[in-house]
């Protein structure tokens, strides 16, 4: 019975994408504009990865699940931002390691000021343990900008972001 549930949850859930997917493209075709897809809350940093919504669905996820949390600060509009982006998304190292955190990505300041330790820029990546503590000891290389990262750091941020999961285990 269970199974039999299941299989017609999936064919309802087929059935109404195949729907969905046939409006898109008659609208597609009615607008000579291409309209703007919608935004994932990946924002294309990984859509295979599992992104929260919000900062506090964030801590409450991190804290519930004892998994570290990882969040991007970035801007649609920012070349740096972009770069970073491109990389991140692009390395399968990072997306695989990424799955062993609660993730978020925001292109809005919060008004938590432990998010923003040395200054509000972007990019700037930021990890949080369970125990909803800013990790200030997991920075990248840049003195003046503590948590930024530049395309050519990639390897640093995976180093960071093994780290935020070693400090996970030993001291909780």
């Amino acid at each position: 019975a269970m199974e039999k549930s299941y299989v017609s949850m999936f064919l309802l859930l087929v059935a109404v994408s195949c729907a969905l997917a046939k409006d898109a493209a008659k609208e597609t075709k009615e607008t000579t504009v291409k309209p703007k897809l919608p935004q994932t809350l990946s924002r294309g940093w990984g859509d295979q990865l599992i992104w929260t919504q919000t900062y506090e669905e964030a801590l409450f996820r991190s804290k519930h699940s004892n998994k570290p949390l990882m969040i991007i600060h970035h801007l649609d509009e920012c070349p740096h931002s972009q770069a970073l982006k491109k990389v991140f998304a692009e390395s399968k190292d990072i997306q695989k390691l990424a799955e062993k955190f609660i993730l978020l990505n925001l292109v809005y300041e919060t008004t938590d000021k432990n998010l923003s330790p040395d200054g509000q820029y972007v990019p700037r990546i930021l990890f949080i343990d369970p125990s909803l503590t800013v990790r200030a000891d997991i920075t990248g290389r840049y003195s003046n900008r503590l948590y930024a990262y530049e395309p050519s750091d990639i390897s640093l941020l995976y180093s960071n972001m093994q780290k935020a999961l070693k400090l996970l285990k030993t001291e909780l």
